[in-house]
């Protein structure tokens, strides 16, 4: 247990030392955001901002992780799709800073490489004889998807990390939500822990993913205190789908995928608006939102990004708890010692 609370304090720790030379670095190789030509107008004085922040935090993470923990095959698999879909942001980043234009990598090729991921996380969750059924809170059910568990895990991960992507449009915005998202699963990796056994004899599994987790939190909390409004540096693709990806790991391997639907709330919901906004033009060609993402669409309504920012953490804290309750009313049966 302790180890989860110094994995977190050295990551926040790393991430704020190393922040100003990190930002510094981008700033004089010019590695900066480019800024989407039909996006709000005031957004256009963020033209230049540096980007790729998210190697920041990922740095800051992975060095307290690989330190502290014992290399569980699952927590390995987790820190797998983290960098699996950072590295797909970190192509995504490069060819948007060498064209000098908003757009980077295409669709087809970013929905491929996440594929490519879900097949080698599909091989090794099979060789570990992971259930392919889905558990249904409420309901109590157990879902059993056979093959179709495998388009499933992509739909997790592809989904995760692009929902998260499209939030990062707002100083903060991705970077608070998804803090308070992997503190929800934290909270529930300690319960596993702590039920999973008597002291001395319990999962190390459990604390594996609460190490990995828990230097996620402290390396992007120590993002946001650069990243806070008005940002001096931006995430970038690199960071938000890592963030997403991570998410979609710890949903996987602790089976609670449905609870990702509250946990990732937020970052669904912002999916659904570009969703809703392109089926609606295609079909009627009208738009439902000012804008989408939705976080635009307030913006247009003259409210403030800090206004936006702190509004979109008060509900996804609410949805997380939601998700918590879920998870403790009818998860916390597997776990009982």
């Amino acid at each position: 247990m302790v180890r989860i609370v110094v994995s977190a304090l050295i990551a926040l720790a790393i991430s704020i030392a190393a922040g100003p030379k990190f930002i510094d670095f981008l700033r004089t190789n010019t590695f900066g955001q480019p800024i989407r030509e039909d996006g709000p107008r005031h957004h256009r004085v963020k033209q230049g901002t540096p980007t790729m922040g998210g190697l920041l935090f990922l740095l800051a993470a992975v060095i307290p992780f690989l330190a502290l923990n014992r290399y569980t095959t699952n927590a390995l698999l987790v820190l797998f799709i983290t960098m699996g879909c950072a590295a797909i942001g970190f192509v995504d980043d490069w060819a948007k800073l060498t064209k000098r234009r908003s757009l980077g990598l295409s669709g087809r090729w970013k929905l491929l490489l996440l594929a490519v991921i879900t097949a080698v996380v599909s091989v090794v969750l099979q060789h570990r004889g992971f259930s392919t059924s889905v558990y249904i809170p409420i309901a109590d059910v157990s879902l059993p998807l056979s093959y179709g568990w495998y388009p499933f895990l992509f739909l997790i991960i592809a989904g995760a990390a692009n929902g998260v992507n499209l939030t990062d449009g707002l100083d903060g915005l991705a970077g608070g939500t998804g803090v308070i998202a992997l503190f929800t699963f934290v909270a529930m990796i300690v319960i596993a822990y702590i039920r999973s056994g008597p002291p001395g004899h319990r999962n190390q599994l459990y604390l594996d993913l609460g190490i990995l987790c828990a230097a996620l939190i402290g390396g992007i909390v120590g993002f946001i205190w650069f990243n806070a409004f008005p940002a001096e540096v931006f995430m970038g693709d690199t960071g938000s789908m890592a963030l997403g990806g991570a998410l979609a790991g710890f949903a996987i391997v602790m089976k609670t995928e449905v609870l990702l639907l509250f946990i990732g709330g937020i970052f669904l919901i912002e999916a659904l608006s570009v969703i809703i906004q392109v089926a609606s033009f295609k079909r009627y060609g009208k738009r439902v939102f000012l804008m989408a993402p939705i976080h635009h669409h307030f913006e247009m309504k003259s409210w403030s990004e800090t206004k936006i920012m702190v509004r979109f953490w008060i509900i996804a804290a609410i949805l997380c708890a939601g998700g918590f309750a879920l998870y403790y009313r009818y998860y916390f049966k597997f776990f009982r010692s």
